[in-house]
């Protein structure tokens, strides 16, 4: 076989093939027994027809097209190896001639992985803003144990207040019209975090236990049901419960519940760990980002447009999955945010992407990192782990879909790119800085 490379544009490479006549008879030959199994030719059983008649049966061209399917992944694999061709699609077929007894003639065209010019990515020196813990986060993460644990008791001789839950039978109409599904009865509603229509919660603060009464709201503009958008509606309320919020005491006892804390401040130390722990994770992915995005800086690359269109679909249909996941429909989501504003936003991000994996691949050829079969493994404990999956059941499925498993391998090199980076620059935290600044001077 013969391949002549032709550069064009764009990082694409044309292929002008020739597979010498006698190989391409031979497939030829192979697909015409192919086909004549699968096809019902009177006066013969199937896969025993002769040349001739199984080509006025079904038609030279259909015969061919049999063949070059047989005949060109192999062809197309040959072609890539020995020229050392970094793909980033499949190779297309433009045209070909296929005439028996003369040489095959095939045109295709592929698309090479854009060529990457990294500046420095070793040896930098950085600084960041490190993480800041909220001075509330402590409060916060203490209240929130204790919301965990509340409870609600029942409420005599007072009005709902705006920390309580009611419990209401309500009846929402629009210009007379029952709204559909605007209806309930013992609905259990927060006024403190209601997801209703803005007011509607409000209104039923200071109303009385078995009060029966009329609230009006208005839908927001931007409301997913355009029939109900902007438009003001009428609710019938009645209160048929009130409770009331009571939260546990911060005690000892309440403490010993939750763990192996023996006393509350046991139970305050572990949540300053805690909250430690978040600094550093925070810290740890600053420092990260930092020095990939000073390492993008540097690099000079020319990403043709064929493979951004290519990310971008592939976004635009994760993005489509998760509206149908959340009940949003694809048109009402073109209608808040515009499509052309959706797709703008899904190519910087298709763009970015590409970007990252192109650098990554890139410094991991030129340091020679690779990923043995420790990181696979530990990616692999990650999914049991999580999904709570034998490793064989695990392998069976990955069998099943491999672009999870390359998947597995790009998430597990670009972590080894990433500790690379990370023990080959330094990144300095503001923190970490004013805290030498202040050590330095008191030694002076």
């Amino acid at each position: 076989m013969k391949v002549d490379l032709k550069k064009e544009k764009d990082n694409v490479v044309t292929l002008d093939i020739q597979v010498p006549a006698k190989d391409a008879e031979n497939e030829y030959n192979k697909a015409v027994r192919k086909v004549s199994e699968y096809v019902n030719i009177p006066g013969f059983r199937k896969g025993k027809a002769p040349r001739n008649i199984v080509e006025k049966h079904v038609g030279i061209e259909r015969i061919q097209q049999e063949a070059l399917e047989r005949m060109l992944p192999a062809i197309f694999k040959d072609a890539i190896t020995k020229n050392d061709l970094d793909i980033v699609s499949q190779p297309y077929v433009e045209s070909y001639d296929f005439n028996l007894g003369e040489d095959l003639k095939i045109v295709a065209k592929v698309e090479l992985r854009p060529e990457i010019k990294l500046g420095e990515y070793k040896g930098l020196k950085l600084e960041a803003q490190g993480y800041t813990i909220p001075e509330d986060a402590f409060d916060k993460a203490l209240e929130g144990l204790l919301q965990q644990h509340v409870k609600y008791e029942l409420v005599v001789g007072r009005p709902a207040q705006k920390t309580d839950i009611v419990v209401i039978d309500f009846d929402g109409s629009v210009n007379g019209e029952k709204i559909k599904g605007g209806a309930a009865e013992n609905y259990p509603l927060d006024l403190a975090n209601s997801n209703f229509i803005p007011g509607f919660a409000e209104q039923l603060i200071g109303k009385n236990l078995g009060e029966e009464f009329d609230i009006e709201v208005k839908f927001p503009e931007e409301y997913h049901e355009a029939k109900l958008a902007g438009q003001p509606a009428i609710f019938k309320i009645k209160i048929k419960e009130i409770k009331e919020k009571v939260l546990p005491e911060l005690t000892d006892e309440f403490a010993q519940k939750l763990g192996t804390f023996k006393t509350v401040e046991d139970l305050k130390a572990d949540i300053q760990k805690y909250l430690e722990a978040t600094k550093n994770n925070e810290d740890a992915k600053i420092i990260s980002n930092t020095i990939f995005e000073k390492v993008l800086s540097g690099v000079k690359i020319d990403i043709q447009n064929s493979m951004v269109e290519r990310e971008t679909q592939s976004l635009l249909e994760e993005y489509k999955q998760r509206l149908m996941m959340q009940g949003i429909e694809w048109q009402k989501a073109v209608e808040s945010q515009g499509e052309e504003n959706i797709l703008k936003g899904l190519k910087e991000e298709a763009l970015l992407r590409i970007k990252n994996s192109l650098v990554i691949d890139e410094i991991a050829k030129v340091e020679n990192i690779k990923i043995g079969p420790e990181e696979l493994d530990k990616k692999l404990k990650e999914i049991e782990d999580a999904y709570k999956m034998p490793r064989a059941e695990l392998m069976k499925q990955l069998s099943q879909n491999p672009q999870v498993f390359s998947s597995l391998s790009q998430q597990a090199l670009n972590e080894k790119v990433a500790k690379f980076l990370n023990e080959n620059n330094t990144v300095e935290l503001a923190a970490d800085k004013e805290k030498k600044a202040k050590s330095a001077k008191k030694n002076d």
